[in-house]
């Protein structure tokens, strides 16, 4: 490959950029609430524009590996409030678990290793989307139908 970034990673899919900053905020700062209801000094918002600058920078400025970084750490954060090893908001953690499912299962499209090296990233959050469904009473995805076989010669 030349000197030139391989940026296909960006294709994929704008939820993560839209939905992740907001909720990753959220569940950043459950842990670290104030009796004040600040958080470390800093208010909900003031946390969710901060987290929607390190995606942005992440987009315009880093890798792909940077990218899975971060989303590892997302992951992290999900599958502690999954578990209970973490305090946190369940749905913020279920909508993160799930961006983060999406983005890692469409990961199969792109040329590289990603989508090998996310494998174990998926089982854990398959089973934190579960628990955090259960917890937060969301109902599943409806699944696509099936496509049949009409008319036609035998």
């Amino acid at each position: 490959m030349s000197g030139r970034r391989r940026l296909d990673w960006l294709g994929l899919t704008p939820e993560p950029e839209r939905e992740l900053p907001t909720a990753v905020a959220a569940l950043r700062a459950s842990s670290r609430t104030a009796p004040t209801g600040r958080l470390r000094g800093r208010m909900p918002e003031q946390l969710a524009a901060a987290e929607r600058r390190r995606v942005e920078r992440l987009i315009l400025r880093g890798s792909r590996h940077s990218w899975l970084r971060y989303l590892a750490e997302v992951t992290d954060l999900v599958t502690g409030v999954a578990t209970g090893s973490r305090s946190g908001d369940p749905a913020a953690a279920l909508l993160a678990g799930e961006v983060v499912l999406d983005h890692h299962r469409m990961l199969i499209g792109l040329p590289g290793p990603g989508y090998g090296r996310t494998a174990a990233a998926r089982t854990a959050l398959e089973s934190a989307v579960r628990a955090l469904r259960t917890r937060t009473h969301a109902p599943a995805p409806i699944p696509l139908p099936t496509p049949t076989r009409t008319g036609g010669s035998r």
